[in-house]
């Protein structure tokens, strides 16, 4: 009897790891790996980084040079879209009708950006990032103009105003927030970063919304706001999070919440499929149930859990969640998970008018999270606090005397 194939479907960083961490981890036989992109898989990070700065070339993006894939005996479908996937029979159905029969599928679909349906927002130069093509053409765009809307003062909408910053473009943020970020930081560090921004010429208009975009020969020209106020602009970056895609795991029945719901070895209700990346809803050892986070560290990382997995180990994911920004002159790194009205304090060791400090969230007196600004090599004693679970001396914790690995000593 032919030996069924182990199928990825995702073409994305989480679906070229968890081919990657397959063959790393002693699987051998048929590896199918398929995606609705015309190109191979990438990272998505350099497409609001350096490759929008210009500061990396577009090879630097994808996870494998172009031959790896054949070398490991990877069958590689590129713009090919999986409709289905029939857990009954095994069975993934391509849009093209072709069919693939599986022994064990890795559901990596990734997300996508949350779309406007206001008047105008279908105009050329309206923009949304998520793929190469994206970056290429608001790349292209911040070459050419001289004003730009960004719609969302989240880290995608952010890292693209401060990319036009520095093309000299002209930026308005317009936020419904009373700040950029306060979402995953709180308003404390939030405001850091909307200082950051206002220094450097952005104009911030927060608690506004766009009521509709206006529409010229040659595109949008702008918006008209909630409260009547009318902003020009050459074109307009839309940056309002983004949505996983769930239509699939939903349509083979698997238990869908906010994401596709897999224990912590990300298995998920179906006892052949397991999950990685943006649409995954771990349990998590140290953080609970229900952990969904769409940070690039968990496309990167959670594939060789997904992957044991697959072959019958038992490996969980333990991960804490990170991610990065980097805009202007400020660096930061972020460990751990924060939700508003979920801490107690927000505390700092070194000097925040320079942007030069690490800050700890914390909860009944223990570091729940840290972001580390434009201070480096710090992430492995912030995790050591968090994983601790230990109640901290806020005297220590936040004296630069005191080595951050000597912070839970006596």
């Amino acid at each position: 009897m032919t030996e069924q194939p182990f199928v990825i479907v995702g073409a994305g960083l989480a679906g070229a790891k968890g081919a990657e961490a397959l063959r790393d981890q002693g699987y051998t036989g048929p590896l199918v790996l398929i995606g609705d992109e015309p190109d191979r898989p990438y990272e998505r990070p350099p497409l609001s980084k350096d490759y929008l700065l210009g500061k990396a070339e577009r090879d630097a993006a994808f996870v494998h040079d172009e031959g790896w894939y054949a070398e490991h005996d990877v069958d590689l479908r590129l713009g090919t879209r999986v409709i289905e996937i029939d857990p009954r029979t095994h069975t993934v159905v391509q849009d093209d009708g072709g069919t693939v029969r599986y022994g064990k599928l890795l559901l990596a679909t990734g997300s996508s950006p949350r779309r406007l349906t206001l008047p105008g927002a279908d105009a050329d130069g309206v923009h949304y990032l998520r793929k190469l093509p994206d970056s290429d053409a608001i790349k292209a765009t911040l070459a050419s103009i001289q004003r730009l809307l960004v719609v969302g003062g989240g880290w995608i909408g952010l890292e693209i105003t401060a990319a036009a910053r520095e093309a000299g473009v002209e930026v308005t943020v317009v936020e419904s927030q009373e700040l950029p970020l306060i979402g995953p930081l709180g308003p404390e560090l939030a405001t850091v970063f909307a200082t950051l921004h206002t220094e450097h010429g952005v104009r911030m208009r927060m608690r506004s919304g766009v009521e509709r975009f206006t529409v010229g020969a040659d595109g949008v020209s702008g918006a008209v706001l909630a409260d009547g106020t009318r902003l020009e602009a050459d074109a307009v970056v839309v940056g309002i999070g983004a949505a996983p895609n769930l239509q699939l795991a939903a349509g083979a029945g698997l238990r869908v919440r906010s994401g596709v719901v897999t224990d912590a070895r990300l298995q998920s209700s179906d006892p052949d499929i397991v999950v990685a990346g943006d649409i995954a809803e771990a349990d998590h050892p140290l953080l609970g149930p229900g952990i969904r986070v769409e940070h690039w560290a968990n496309a990167l990382n959670q594939p060789a859990v997904a992957a044991s997995t697959m072959l019958g180990g038992d490996a969980v994911y333990d991960e804490l969640p990170y991610f990065f920004t980097d805009q202007y002159d400020l660096g930061m790194e972020f460990h751990g998970l924060v939700r508003q009205d979920d801490y107690d304090d927000v505390v700092y060791r070194g000097d925040v008018e320079a942007r030069e400090f690490v800050s700890f969230w914390l909860r009944d007196g223990r570091v729940v999270a840290g972001m580390n600004v434009n201070v480096w090599d710090v992430g492995e004693p912030i995790k050591a606090l968090i994983r601790s679970g230990e109640p901290v001396d806020v005297a220590r914790l936040t004296d630069t005397g005191v080595p951050l690995e000597d912070v839970l000593g006596s």
